[in-house]
């Protein structure tokens, strides 16, 4: 991209180190006007000094953007993915990824209300998060231009950084001198921990990488129980009481917290190729998660239910890999919205010591028979004899492979 060709451009910015030297790495590089984006998706950070910072830097105070979208984040973007139940390699409730998309949104917003002909982000050049930036950027206008300084810049060690930073007047936090033990991203949904201490996949994670739960060895000796309440597929309530979905999430966040629920640690395949070490601690989502399983075993049914989990890890894999605004994730979505109809009702489980463990579940759609499946007396509600037939049907094509000479299922 020639450096002439960028008038205006919409950075997401956070105010941290590595953002305020992006930030004046533009107006140095670029020649060109510089709009800030920091959004509060519920990271749990002060953003006031985000604003502070800005100024500080010559951005003019019509061109900071500090949008809360705590709400909006949990009820367009956390609630359908858990429809989904969606787990990235069987483990990762995909907290980093869910928020992605939503920052891109906003930022194009941002840049269209501004006149802006450019969008910047301060991810590396290794990651995912380039990837899933750049994506939902170009979904939501495709003729924008993308700048990523790790891409471009030759700014590629702390101690440079540091150089800049003090050569261009940028205020330094004095806990910023030092290298940081590792990097951290935040969100209402999870914490996620990654790099320098953590990139050895043996070594285990010391205590204070864990920052938004206590250690389960360390959680109460006795479990709280609790009830989440659910309409169409979402979590409306908890213990009778009704909340908005942040203020939910952030209940099951504190209810997970104090019981020491959430924590992973994780290899994973990235979508750029390589292999990295994560530990995550998502203490509220865990709890939706189980939580709306157990409202579905009820209220689901069978086949739908079989399908859904099917589909589940290639839903994942959209959400992980990037493509949150692709048409696959949307049919797929379409697919999980209609079977959210009947899951409708209540679960109680009890925390404890790490462990959600459902001990009760009810519908008013529910599509559990007592009279059918029980072992007592059933006055006729289920004739045993059909099984036979059924049995047998099933079983024919194993019969007629096994008079061919293939036993046993052989080819």
């Amino acid at each position: 991209m020639r450096v002439k060709d960028v008038k205006k451009v919409v950075l997401a910015y956070s105010g941290g180190l590595d953002t305020s030297v992006i930030l004046k790495w533009l107006q140095t590089t670029y020649r060109c006007e510089v709009v800030t984006f920091t959004a509060d998706l519920g990271q749990g950070e002060e953003l006031g000094p985000a604003r502070d910072k800005a100024l500080l830097l010559g951005i003019k105070p019509e061109n900071i953007f500090i949008r809360d979208l705590r709400e909006e984040f949990v009820r367009d973007f956390v609630f359908p993915m858990f429809r989904m139940n969606a787990l990235y390699e069987g483990q990762y409730l995909l907290g980093t990824s869910i928020a992605r998309p939503l920052i891109a949104q906003e930022q194009i917003r941002i840049a269209e209300e501004v006149g802006a002909d450019a969008v910047a982000h301060g991810a590396t050049g290794k990651g995912n998060d380039q990837v899933r930036f750049e994506i939902g950027y170009y979904a939501l206008k495709p003729d924008v231009k993308v700048i990523a300084p790790w891409r471009e810049w030759e700014l590629t060690s702390r101690t440079k950084l540091l150089e800049f930073a003090e050569a261009n007047q940028i205020p330094i936090a004095k806990d910023k001198r030092g290298e940081a033990p590792f990097s951290v991203d935040a969100n209402l949904l999870h914490s996620s921990s990654e790099g320098k201490i953590l990139e050895e996949p043996w070594d285990a994670p010391d205590e204070m990488v864990w920052q938004r739960t206590i250690s389960p060895m360390e959680a109460p000796d006795s479990p709280t129980e609790i009830v989440v309440e659910f309409e169409r597929g979402d979590a409306v309530g908890i213990n009778g009481k009704r909340m908005s979905p942040a203020t939910l999430l952030t209940e099951l966040n504190a209810l997970g917290r104090a019981n020491g629920i959430g924590r992973l640690d994780l290899v994973e395949n990235r979508f750029v190729g390589m292999k990295s070490r994560g530990c995550y601690e998502t203490p509220g989502g865990t709890i939706l998660w189980q939580a709306h399983r157990a409202m579905e075993s009820i209220t689901l049914d069978r086949e739908a239910t079989h399908l859904k989990d099917s589909l589940m890890p290639r839903y994942a894999e959209i959400i992980y890999n990037g493509f949150w605004f692709s048409p696959e994730r949307r049919m797929i979505q379409a697919m999980a919205d209609e079977s959210q109809h009947s899951v409708t009702g209540e679960v109680r489980m009890k925390l404890y010591k790490g462990n959600v463990i459902v001990t009760g579940r009810r519908s008013p759609h529910s599509l559990y028979s007592m009279k059918h499946v029980t072992f007592e007396e059933d006055q006729g509600a289920y004739d045993q004899f059909d099984a036979q037939g059924f049995i047998k049907l099933n079983a024919l094509r194993l019969r007629l492979g096994a008079m061919a000479g293939r036993r046993g299922g052989a080819l």
